[in-house]
């Protein structure tokens, strides 16, 4: 687990020039297949401003923009982003409005650029509890980029890992009681293939921003070897520098899964 020191940027100076090819030659074969991000930080990089927190989750989606087509770029083929989670209804309601208006601009008007750059988006979640509109937007972004070949993006909302386990044990037992499934086949290949994440290379690296050092109920099951970053930066300033840092730093792990190699 490491906590970066980190400057302080405005969302819009948060990039820096990344010679994508250089660090895909010299990270070659020291890459995580799959990195998942908690975007921490939003609402207090907003209250630091003396902004509204609305604004905040706003210079956050900006953020994605530049982390997105880095993964891309590099290489990586999955990148998970916790988005809004089942405990994020208790925020006060036009927050939680103001973030489902984010999400509804978000894949109006990205998804044309993310087709064209071969992503592929896909949900986690428990998409049929959001609001028919959010719900309508997320499913066509879905269904439009949904034979990309390129990066495998997943986005969480209304997501929570003790939920998904609960949802995945639930499609189990009426298996079992139809008959259409033998308990003792159900073992860890079958459950991981029928979490949300079913499908994805197995998760590497989990980075978490704004400084705390949980995992807020996200992939849970997913992150059981996967090597974890803990980032004192809010999310809006997590610069392509800082991300590339994490991402350096991971190259330097020594993953043993158990073993003593």
């Amino acid at each position: 687990m490491t906590a970066f020191a980190t400057p302080s940027f405005f969302f819009r100076e948060a990039t820096l020039q990344i010679n994508t090819d250089k660090e895909r030659r010299e990270l070659s074969g020291h890459l995580p297949a799959h990195v998942g991000i908690i975007m921490d930080g939003n609402g207090r990089w907003a209250t630091k401003r003396g902004l509204p927190r609305a604004l905040g989750h706003r210079a956050g989606t900006e953020r994605l923009r530049g982390i997105i087509r880095l993964s891309s770029d590099l290489g990586i083929r999955a990148l998970s982003l916790y988005a809004f989670s089942t405990e994020n209804w208790k925020r006060p309601k036009n927050e939680v409005d103001a973030l489902f208006g984010l999400f509804m601009e978000y894949f109006t008007n990205e998804v044309e650029e993310l087709h064209a750059n071969g992503v592929r988006i896909r949900m986690l979640g428990d998409v049929d509890g959001l609001p028919a509109n959010v719900r309508a937007a997320v499913r066509a972004a879905e269904e439009k980029t949904g034979r990309n070949e390129g990066l495998r993006l997943n986005v969480a909302l209304n997501y929570g890992a003790r939920a998904e386990a609960v949802r995945t044990i639930r499609a189990f037992a009426r298996e079992t009681a139809a008959g259409t499934l033998n308990p003792e086949a159900i073992d860890e290949q079958l459950l991981l293939a029928r979490l949300d994440t079913g499908g994805l290379p197995e998760l590497d690296l989990l980075i978490r921003t704004g400084g705390e050092q949980r995992l807020s109920n996200f992939l849970l099951l997913q992150a059981a070897y996967a090597e974890l970053a803990f980032v004192d930066t809010l999310w809006p300033d997590f610069s392509d520098a800082l991300y590339m840092g994490a991402l350096r730093d991971f190259a330097q792990r020594s993953r043993r899964f158990g073993g003593l190699q």
